[in-house]
């Protein structure tokens, strides 16, 4: 065997191992990783979302008599061009009141609101449980028209932010307390196949400092046990492209990654076997 017939064919056994280990299955895309048949993981006390300054809500009020039931509810109320538009809940109204219909209170700077009749009331740190709690307690004890009354809370504007390789990036909203990171992955159509599982950041805002959590989605047990499995208000979510991506961002993407770059090697392996065997 001459050298050239040596050297063409220590090209391609190289060539052909390389694309050969191309061809292995990734070994970190599929979730839980850590986890056997029938595990059971404990899962922390889910932490209720707790009212912030600016957060919306809105907040009804039924009882017994609907015209003091029409006192403590604000309508939702539009006004077009040439169209004026009220909502309104009196003794002769059929309307079924709900978030949709009624309009909502954001907490200023200091987690106030100010409510019908009872003025300025301070929902700052509370759930909503706790804050319709303090709201009914505060129209039966203070307002002498309010012998019982059922209190409703609900989150209007409260989200989060998903960016980075998913399906569909954007802001989302968060409609109940138990609200977890799958919740918000789900929401913006998972990872993309490009996503690094592995090294997912969430940021969340604790009214001084941003909070930074690295999260796992191989590992479950240590995904579970953190702070930011449960979503809160105003957190973001950013899952961080892999290698591949990252490269394919590259002026020409002409590289070890890229598929141009493996067209160009199957071409070469192709020319040098043609070689070889001639």
């Amino acid at each position: 065997m001459n050298k050239k017939n040596f050297f063409l064919k220590g090209v391609l056994l190289s060539c052909t191992i390389t694309l050969l280990a191309a061809c292995g299955t990734p070994a970190n895309i599929v979730y839980f990783q850590d986890l056997t048949r029938d595990t059971t993981i404990s899962v922390p006390s889910v932490s209720a979302i707790r009212l912030k300054p600016m957060d919306q809500v809105s907040i009804i009020v039924n009882t017994r008599d609907p015209q003091v039931t029409a006192m403590f509810n604000m309508p939702y109320y539009s006004n077009r061009i040439g169209e004026t538009q009220s909502l309104t809940s009196n003794a002769g109204s059929n309307l079924t009141l709900s978030a949709s219909n009624i309009s909502g209170y954001t907490l200023d700077s200091h987690g106030e609101i100010d409510f019908p009749v009872l003025g300025r009331i301070s929902l700052l740190g509370l759930t909503r449980e706790q804050a319709a709690e303090r709201i009914k307690t505060l129209l039966i004890e203070e307002s002498k028209q309010v012998k019982d009354a059922v209190v409703t809370v609900e989150f209007m504007n409260l989200g989060f932010s998903v960016l980075g390789e998913v399906t569909r990036p954007g802001r989302y909203k968060i409609d109940r307390d138990r609200f977890t990171l799958f919740d918000a992955l789900g929401l913006a159509g998972d990872l993309t196949i490009n996503g690094e599982r592995e090294n997912v950041t969430l940021v969340r805002h604790n009214g001084k400092d941003d909070e930074v959590y690295k999260l796992n989605l191989l590992d479950s047990q240590s995904l579970y046990a953190s702070p930011a499995f449960f979503i809160q208000q105003g957190d973001m979510i950013y899952v961080t492209p892999n290698e591949k991506r990252q490269r394919e961002s590259t002026i020409n993407g002409n590289n070890v990654r890229s598929s141009s770059f493996w067209i160009s090697l199957a071409s070469l392996v192709t020319s040098v076997s043609v070689l070889v065997f001639k």
